[in-house]
């Protein structure tokens, strides 16, 4: 713990508040039309805190938080992780596509390994996420995978897609699967069958996560290896129907689908068999990772459990070892916040809803799950609703801020975190009135918090890990269709010291990012940024 001690800032005066760090997920900074969000809702007092003397704008997409290109857009994962590294890591969009290029990831162990497998008479499953948002997945490197399995002479592929509609458009699903199924065709020659097995939407099927909701994983459970569900000739019809049946439904939320031939499924998961799960984001491949690989499952009966050799495309938890099996290795993420923080006895403290509890905790402290240090940390989980969120796109702002006040007036935490997420998955529904309400509900539960931290003598600290809900739509070729995905904005930092102990100024920084705000929370907590970290946004006058 020692080597992350922190040393003391020069000429910095103590003070008897706590520091409050509140991340307002999906909020950035849009246009302020009609097309903005966050600019549509009554937000007094996020309007300001925008006119703080310490306020600024912070890039969270693309090269400043570790994605292959500026072209791409941000996200959770990519943005916790510069929040609570404070500095960029490449992440796993671009690790894999270096991987793949490189072909290194065939030379690696877990690929030759269910390479033999498939090379034994065994099929090679992959399932995950079909899009190019990049966010969890993309198509790409999918397609990357399945010609090496073509090159390495494997006989059998099948391939389980979950439909997107929320990293990207809501209803683009057939145009990936056509793009699949070109692909597949043209490896199956020479006595070789590739082909889609099975589906659903992400939100529907296999994609849960911090376990708020198993039903979905065994969803997919009974879809993938099974074979059990509605059952289609092919993917497309599959979702033609789905659409047709619904005129309003999101791919995300897509039924399951079985594809058949002559009445039996053509994609069941069969002892002898290898599984690839493809995304390389950790959060939601925890959980079917988990099902695949533990002998002691209470979550739901898995009926049979096939012995297949799983790897993940990447281990999506450090700490606990998920997947044993993984294709690339994921960013090495040391020295963050949390252990500079427990090396210099600062107690802490972390909540938020179970949609976003892990980016607070997991994401924060690298990618690793498990407190640093229980002495002196404490992690609060508040239990989301399982409903479709624009139904109550108040969400449990309410609850995470009366923990929130409960935990600074016990006076036991120097350092406090909190995750809004209304922002981000209200956001992804599209739905616009929604979208203002999850705003407003943030903006209502800082004005709880604000005279709190004042009474206090803190400081509060407010930022976003990306943007959403400043982006309701976009105009394609004159059509105005709902945008559900993250933005390629900027998101907003203010700082408000309510203790009046320093005179802190902002730093000219040229496009400051994400990365840059450890450096300053530390700063503020009295201490000089650690060597490796990125410049702070502050500097004391």
């Amino acid at each position: 713990m020692s080597t992350y001690r922190l040393q003391p800032l020069s000429g910095y005066a103590a003070f008897p508040g706590p520091l409050v760090l509140v991340i307002m997920d999906g909020i950035g900074i849009g246009k302020r039309d009609e097309s903005d969000g966050v600019f549509l809702a009554n937000t007094p007092v996020l309007d300001a805190l925008f006119q703080e003397p310490l306020y600024t704008q912070l890039r969270a997409h693309g090269t400043a938080v570790g994605q292959p290109s500026d072209a791409d857009m941000g996200n959770s994962e990519v943005g916790h992780n510069a929040l609570g590294a404070g500095r960029v890591f490449d992440q796993g969009a671009k690790l894999v596509n270096e991987s793949i290029a490189s072909k290194r990831l065939f030379g690696g162990t877990a690929w030759k390994k269910a390479m033999t497998r498939a090379q034994a008479g065994g099929t090679m499953h992959f399932i995950g996420l079909l899009s190019d948002g990049n966010v969890h997945s993309n198509i790409q490197q999918l397609l990357g995978l399945i010609q090496q399995c073509a090159e390495e002479n494997v006989k059998r592929v099948r391939v389980h897609v979950l439909t997107d509609g929320r990293d990207v458009g809501e209803r683009t699903a057939l145009g990936y699967i056509a793009t699949l199924e070109d692909a597949l065709k043209a490896c199956s020659v020479s006595g070789c069958d590739y082909r889609i097995g099975s589906g659903g939407g992400r939100m529907n099927v296999t994609m849960d996560r911090y376990e708020a909701n198993w039903k979905i994983v065994e969803r997919g459970w009974k879809t993938h290896v099974l074979g059990e569900g509605r059952t289609f000739s092919s993917a497309a019809e599959a979702v033609q129907t789905y659409y047709d049946e619904d005129p309003k439904v999101n791919d995300q939320f897509l039924g399951e689908f079985v594809i058949v031939e002559k009445g039996k499924p053509i994609g069941t998961i069969e002892d002898g068999d290898a599984v690839v799960f493809f995304n390389f984001r950790g959060d939601r491949a925890i959980e079917i990772a988990r099902t695949f690989e533990e002998d002691e499952f209470p979550y739901f009966d898995r009926k049979r459990r096939p012995d297949v050799f799983f790897a993940g495309m990447m281990q999506y938890d450090g700490d606990k070892k998920i997947p044993k099996n993984f294709l690339v290795e994921p960013p090495l993420i040391k020295g963050t916040v949390s252990e500079y923080l427990c090396g210099s006895g600062i107690t802490s403290y972390a909540v938020s809803e179970t949609q976003k509890f892990g980016h607070v905790t997991y994401f924060w402290n690298g990618n690793k799950s498990g407190y640093v240090n229980k002495r002196l940390e404490k992690f609060e989980e508040v239990r989301s609703d399982v409903l479709p969120f624009e139904q109550r796109p108040w969400m449990k702002a309410g609850e995470i801020t009366d923990s929130m006040i409960a935990a600074i007036k016990s006076g036991k935490y120097k350092f406090l975190r909190m995750n809004y997420p209304n922002g981000d998955m209200v956001g992804h529904t599209g739905i616009a009135p929604a979208v203002r309400i999850a705003v407003e509900a943030v903006d209502l539960g800082l004005s709880r918090l604000i005279p709190v931290i004042q009474a206090a003598k803190g400081i509060l600290v407010v930022t976003a890990d990306h943007g959403n809900a400043d982006l309701l739509f976009t105009d394609i070729k004159g059509k105005r269709e709902p945008h559900v995905a993250h933005t390629l904005n900027p998101v907003p930092f203010a700082i408000s010291d309510y203790s009046g102990a320093n005179a802190f100024q902002l730093t000219s920084i040229s496009h400051p990012g994400l990365s840059n705000v450890a450096a300053t929370l530390v700063n503020l907590l009295g201490f000089e940024k650690p060597d490796e970290y990125d410049p702070s946004l502050i500097s004391l006058g």
